[in-house]
């Protein structure tokens, strides 16, 4: 599939539109950058049928348009199809900024006759009329190459590091809740210089563990979980049990995108986490005490202006001690 680019952009002027379900966080990036959201209203049809109406000229203009790609699908599908208004406007430019990448996880063809479903995603947007993707933590840094356009893949290291780095870290070791997490808790294990930690997990079929194995000594150790993303919080809390189990102090645990599904909370509750640490690319659906929220909305409109003034984002990741 080809994209054609269209022209370059004939005015510096940004605009900055909001997928409704993701107005939550929109409203406070837009504030970060220092400028309001730009005029989006969502008409529905009797049936459910959507469609964006951009209520102000974005000719010529940069247009970044904020959505997580959440359930239910409505996030997505109003996605593509604010894309496709802003293009048929003649934006300049048109970036989809989506904090959380649904579908991500289903990025290779893992049994036979099934979707990957990323590419598709990717497709779609691309298909849409996007010129770049800006987006946090994917569940898999391949899916970049999904896309024939800029990928900006950010990282929560620049939110969550700074946030440790306040506290005591001497007694820390920090543990992945599966293999596929290695490299993530490796990142923060080199950057503080402590120790690592590995949960090995069998699944019988998704969402559900049929076994897990701890790799590595935890006896005493403050461990702090690093993950992605929290779905059931089946794997979390399965892992933070272990870990008590074996004789760690504490354990606490990080996770990019709070999906919290089905019976996620009440595990949450019982399990033996201290604390769950996310940020806010999806809204919870409850309020708990042992879940703390740090806003990406600071990352985020930084990155949103060194795109605009053609600036590196690599100056935005944590740089390795």
């Amino acid at each position: 599939m080809s994209h054609k680019p269209r022209l370059t952009p004939m005015t510096d002027h940004v605009t900055i539109l909001s997928i409704t379900g993701s107005r939550f966080l929109s409203e406070k990036i837009a504030a970060a950058y220092g400028q309001e959201l730009g005029e989006l209203e969502v008409a529905r049809f009797n049936d459910g049928e959507m469609q964006p109406i951009i209520r102000q000229s974005i000719r010529g203009e940069y247009v970044f348009i904020i959505g997580s790609t959440f359930q239910p699908h409505e996030n997505l599908m109003e996605m593509l199809l604010t894309i496709d208004a802003a293009r048929r406007a003649s934006a300049g430019y048109i970036c989809a900024v989506i904090p959380y990448f649904g579908y991500a996880r289903q990025d290779r063809k893992d049994q036979p006759r099934v979707p990957i479903s990323a590419k598709l995603i990717a497709n779609l947007l691309v298909e849409a009329g996007a010129d770049r993707i800006m987006t946090l933590d994917l569940h898999a840094d391949q899916i970049q190459g999904f896309f024939d356009i800029p990928v900006d893949h950010l990282q929560s290291q620049a939110i969550y590091m700074p946030y440790f780095q306040g506290q005591d870290m001497s007694n820390v070791t920090f543990a992945s809740p599966d293999m596929g997490g290695v490299k993530r808790a490796r990142a923060y294990a080199k950057y503080f210089a402590r120790d690592i930690v590995i949960c090995d997990k069998y699944r019988k079929r998704a969402g559900e563990i049929e076994g897990m194995t701890l790799i590595g000594d935890v006896t005493g150790a403050d461990v702090i979980l690093v993950d992605d993303l929290v779905d059931t919080a089946g794997t979390l809390c399965r892992a933070a049990d272990l870990i008590m189990e074996n004789g760690a102090k504490s354990v606490r645990a990080i996770a990019s995108h709070p999906i919290l599904s089905g019976s996620a909370y009440e595990r949450i509750e019982k399990s033996a986490l201290e604390t769950l640490i996310v940020c806010d690319a999806v809204p919870l659906k409850q309020i708990s005490a042992k879940i703390k929220v740090l806003s990406s909305a600071q990352l985020f409109a930084t990155a949103i202006r060194n795109v605009h003034d053609n600036e590196s984002i690599s100056a935005l990741f944590v740089e390795e001690r």
